[in-house]
């Protein structure tokens, strides 16, 4: 079988086809290769949003449900994913419409972490916060 430069050294053929973008010579273009790297770049983004908003939601849960355990810790990490969702959406409106969707994909997962890291067993089935709690800088749940 013959590898195409795409699956034998992915970062040469990525400046192949740019090189040949930029000089015109579009009839030696990998077409194919270039929708499908450009549709996994959309997909890449999309993760992103839902792998923050998983982390921000697990530990929003351990703020609320291990009081005590409360650290600057969990606090900061909060914060962060927050900023980072916040840039993330700056660069990418387009995602924005996908923030109701993604919390509910993601809540499950997120509860499974929280779980995973306390031992407790006892989180809402149904996200317990409102998409503007979940991306305010100051909202902590109490």
């Amino acid at each position: 079988m013959n590898l195409t430069t795409h699956e034998q050294d992915f970062y040469a053929w990525t400046q192949e086809q740019s090189q040949l973008l930029k000089t015109g010579q579009l009839h030696q273009i990998d077409w194919q290769n270039i929708a499908e790297e450009i549709e996994d770049m959309g997909r890449s983004e999309k993760r992103q949003l839902e792998s923050r908003l998983e982390l921000l939601i697990m530990h929003l849960l351990k703020w609320q449900f291990q009081p005590n355990l409360r650290s600057r810790s969990w606090q900061l990490t909060i914060k962060e994913q927050r900023l980072r969702l916040e840039k993330l959406l700056q660069k990418n409106p387009s995602l924005q419409p996908n923030l109701t969707e993604a919390i509910e994909d993601v809540y499950p997962l997120a509860t499974l972490s929280a779980e995973r890291e306390t031992g407790l067993s006892l989180f809402p089935e149904i996200c317990p916060y409102t998409l503007a709690e979940i991306l305010s800088l100051e909202f902590l749940p109490e």
